[in-house]
């Protein structure tokens, strides 16, 4: 099958008929990797009424989910020992699958795995690759939403894999998403993972974009907020630059939606995503670069709107800018 594959939207929801050998929509779900993503992910499927098993590097990070009835592993064998569903939201490709390695003794032959890092195409297929080997069945999964919501469910999950087995996802799925869009039936096809980054390539764009119109204005001695009433109800407004822009003017840039350091990995997957189809992304090249230069300022743990300090040399407002 081409990974241009048909894209169907919305997820079967309570009464619609069934398939697959698993009936019931209480689970066993093991949750690696609880950062601001995972933790909230883990808590809202806790939340519908799953067994949930979670681990993470710092455990102090997993910790917390244990007041929601979470069970928290030191290792991801144990975490991920007797799960029916298997969920990664790592920082990226390499790390799922060492932490998948690890995690191999203990790992259910027969377990669905849903692998939501956003990874690369080629990591895509080298998951896909171990889950074979492991006789799990591998769901390309990948989400669009930060932080607020991650915490609410109200996630867009986008998804490839196989129908026959979708009766034991969708629980899971229906817990931290509002929406889910399906891709494709081979996970191994990494559908979901392509769409992932056509549209973190449109957001990353527009951050870095609002970053360097905040900056631009301050420069010129323009009130930003005269571009917002400029351009307020027209073709060019939009509610997530206002957003973004917000953060920087009122210096809520802590605790982040999604971090700096995390968009920049994003950004340069985009650009080796382009290179892979002949494509040359200048914007996404440049964007990449914005955002190392701000984590190289001390910014790579705030949100990823803090690029904006990326256009100084200095700080901003002082003559260390010019």
């Amino acid at each position: 099958m081409s990974h241009r594959s048909s894209i169907r939207s919305g997820t079967p929801r309570a009464g619609h008929p069934r398939t697959g050998a698993r009936m019931t929509d209480n689970l066993t779900v093991s949750v690696l990797g609880t950062g601001i993503m995972g933790a909230a992910m883990a808590r809202n499927i806790a939340r519908a009424g799953h067994s949930v098993r979670v681990w993470n590097r710092t455990r102090d990070k997993a910790q917390p989910l244990a007041s929601e009835g979470a069970h928290v592993a030191a290792d991801p064998a144990e975490a991920v020992h007797g799960a029916d569903v298997v969920l990664t939201m790592l920082y990226d490709g390499d790390t799922v699958l060492e932490v998948m390695r690890e995690a191999a003794p203990a790992l259910r032959s027969g377990a669905v795995w849903l692998q939501s890092t956003t990874a690369g195409l080629d990591s895509v297929a080298e998951l896909a690759g171990f889950a074979r080997e492991r006789g799990l069945v591998f769901y390309d999964a990948p989400v669009l939403g930060t932080r607020q919501p991650a915490e609410s469910g109200q996630l867009t999950v986008l998804a490839a894999g196989p129908e026959e087995h979708r009766a034991t996802v969708v629980p899971v799925f229906d817990a931290i998403g509002v929406r889910t869009v399906w891709t494709g039936e081979d996970g191994a096809e990494a559908g979901a993972t392509r769409l992932k980054l056509v549209a973190n390539s449109w957001v990353l764009a527009v951050t870095a974009a609002g970053g360097e119109v905040v900056a631009l204005a301050q420069a010129l001695g323009v009130d930003p907020q005269s571009f917002f009433d400029l351009i307020a109800e027209g073709p060019l407004d939009m509610g997530y630059l206002r957003a973004k822009a917000g953060m920087i003017l009122d210096g809520q840039l802590t605790p982040p939606q999604f971090a700096v350091a995390t968009a920049e990995k994003d950004a340069r997957l985009i650009v080796r995503a382009g290179e892979r189809g002949h494509v040359r992304l200048d914007v996404a090249a440049a964007t990449a670069e914005r955002f190392a230069r701000a984590a190289a300022q001390g910014h790579g743990d705030e949100d990823m709107a803090a690029a904006y300090f990326a256009s100084f040399d200095g700080t901003p407002g002082t003559s260390e800018q010019h």
